[in-house]
């Protein structure tokens, strides 16, 4: 990409009757240097606009590429919604509207339209009322793009990515196998060394058990599974820190030994981050071929349609896209 044009972004609304419009449309009011499209239905941009006391300028896209971009200008890629949206009330028959407004931005993603795709929270409860069986963004986008890929969530300090998602605890050992922390750390160490560029990449693997096990004393896994993959692919030449106790892995002088982190299970590390930066947390999806961020919130369905909904989230995950675009055309 010439220097001179402004990264391509395709920036999503998510669920039509909750707080992702209105931080899009706070978005395009910014003056970030990047050539945002927003991927959603026209009419719904500029009734949040309203909304937020907003006089956005709305264009359609055209595809053509752009060196700069005014604040409050922002060019639309028109998907209509099933029905007008009520605020807060999440009304199944847009569920088809969600997600082709997602099939828009990856099959542009894939195609070279965009390069990167930022997307805002979805109600997934509601895809799933319509008949439309619906796990969320990661899974869409990786059967979209036949991808296997790995969360991370992302702040300016901590990343964090996850052997396993959102598994009931009673699952998690089982889940646990050498196959998939091998499939997710050769991931991890490829998107960091990609799209962060860190030239030999650093990952701390936590071990499930209290202690990462003691000894075998408070399990196992950490004797029989964890720890002989982690001897093996160090045996290749990755350098991966662990297993290590939870408890004292995000701890200061811990943190300056890794690149990033690698749990067991969604609330082993997730809590840690999202209490020092909610706002400023950012999820990646690794694994895929083009570039994914989000925010790390859900649709807060209570502030929709007031204007009042803090957009930092979205913001941190556009600046973190265009980094990202960044560090892969380098």
């Amino acid at each position: 990409m010439n220097a001179t044009i402004l990264p391509r972004l395709a920036v999503t609304a998510g669920e039509p009757a909750g707080v992702g419009p209105e931080l899009l449309a706070r978005l395009a009011a910014g003056d970030l240097a990047a050539d945002l499209v927003a991927v959603t239905d026209r009419d719904l941009l500029l009734r949040a606009a309203h909304a937020c006391g907003l006089d956005l300028d709305i264009l359609d896209d055209d595809g053509t590429r752009v060196a700069s971009r005014p604040a409050g200008r922002i060019r639309v890629r028109h998907v209509p919604l099933g029905a007008i949206e009520a605020p807060g009330k999440p009304d199944p028959r847009n569920a088809r509207h969600v997600l082709d407004v997602l099939a828009v931005a990856a099959d542009g993603c894939l195609a070279g339209a965009f390069d990167a795709v930022i997307t805002g929270p979805v109600q997934k409860s509601s895809i799933n009322e319509a008949g439309i069986p619906f796990s969320g963004h990661t899974g869409f986008f990786a059967e979209r793009a036949s991808a296997e890929v790995v969360m991370m969530l992302a702040s300016p300090d901590l990343r964090v990515t996850l052997a396993t998602t959102h598994l009931p605890l009673s699952a998690v050992p089982a889940a646990i196998t050498p196959v998939l922390l091998e499939r997710t750390l050769r991931i991890v160490q490829a998107a960091l060394a990609s799209l962060f560029g860190i030239a030999r990449p650093r990952i701390a693997v936590l071990g499930l058990n209290p202690h990462a096990g003691e000894g075998g004393h408070m399990g196992r896994e950490e004797i029989d599974t964890i720890a002989p993959l982690l001897e093996r692919l160090r045996g290749e030449g990755m350098d991966l820190l662990g297993p290590i106790p939870a408890d004292t892995a995000f701890l200061p002088a811990m943190r300056r030994r890794y690149d990033a982190v690698l749990a067991m299970y969604h609330d082993q590390a997730l809590p840690v981050l999202k209490s020092e930066a909610f706002d400023s947390t950012v999820n990646v999806t690794l694994g895929l071929p083009f570039i994914r961020t989000s925010v790390d919130h859900g649709t807060a369905l209570d502030l929709a349609g007031t204007g009042a909904a803090n957009p930092a989230s979205l913001f941190a995950a556009t600046r973190l896209a265009m980094d990202l675009v960044r560090h892969r055309l380098s």
